[in-house]
């Protein structure tokens, strides 16, 4: 393995590896993950495990991401979501300064790369997007100002009328109760969770929605998304039906627990 560049402890560095680069903030976990060869195409199964927000939004006029890392989401929206503009909210200069050796495009009428507080972005900014994607994450794991009732509640706020929130979390991360609790005292019952296929993430989907779809139309959804998309969105249909039939209403639910 080839590092390319490194930084300070917690600071991002890039490794080359069989024709594979990829970001870290330490040895123990991979941020980003992008092959040479095809630099669009969705490499870690959490990033395809996401794309899961195409069955509840399948045409969005305007993206958010926060957290930019190797890309790769940016990349493949941007390739394939051609009618669509995304906006990247990337706190990290340093991760930013690395974005052509992740052969992100540079910025254009589609494309926008700011180099911003993304929480505060979005409590300055409602109503401004149909799908907010959550993918923030420092070296010490999911920041504490994205982690907050607050910030869920300004998500939901920074959502068009039908919006769709997805959140990668770490399956295993003490907090992940927690976060998908606070996710249901933003949007109510309209909140699902599936596991990506390497079962280290999990993937959290909220709705602005009226009603969410039932099992034949998401699986009719993911047929028809096959044709358009370089990713297998049958298995995530499969599994957000069974989480919505299964998912408790948020009515039931406890008081989250404070950090």
């Amino acid at each position: 393995m080839k590092r390319l560049r490194q930084r300070p402890a917690g600071q991002p560095f890039i490794c080359q590896e069989r024709g594979e680069v990829s970001l870290h903030f330490g040895m123990a976990t991979v941020q980003s993950r992008m092959r040479v060869a095809t630099p669009d195409k969705l490499v870690l199964d959490y990033t395809r495990g996401m794309m899961a927000f195409l069955l509840l939004a399948p045409e969005p006029r305007h993206i958010v991401m926060l957290g930019l890392g190797g890309g790769s989401l940016a990349k493949y929206c941007h390739a394939h979501l051609r009618h669509t503009r995304f906006t990247a909210l990337e706190i990290s200069p340093e991760v930013i300064a690395m974005r052509d050796l992740f052969a992100i495009p540079p910025d254009d009428d589609r494309l926008q790369v700011l180099c911003i507080d993304g929480a505060a972005w979005l409590h300055d900014n409602p109503a401004c997007c149909d799908v907010l994607m959550l993918d923030g994450f420092d070296a010490d794991g999911l920041p504490p100002a994205l982690c907050s009732q607050a910030f869920f509640d300004d998500c939901a706020a920074a959502l068009q009328p039908g919006g769709v929130l997805v959140s990668n979390i770490w399956a295993k991360d003490s907090l992940r109760a927690v976060l998908v609790e606070r996710l249901r005292q933003s949007f109510g019952d309209h909140v699902a969770t599936i596991l990506a296929e390497d079962g280290e993430n999990t993937i959290a989907l909220a709705s602005k929605q009226a009603a969410m779809p039932c099992a034949a139309e998401l699986h009719e959804r993911a047929r028809q998304l096959s044709a358009k998309h370089a990713v297998d969105l049958s298995s995530s249909a499969a599994k957000l039906a069974q989480a919505l039939a299964t998912t408790p209403k948020a009515s039931a639910l406890r008081e989250p627990a404070t950090l």
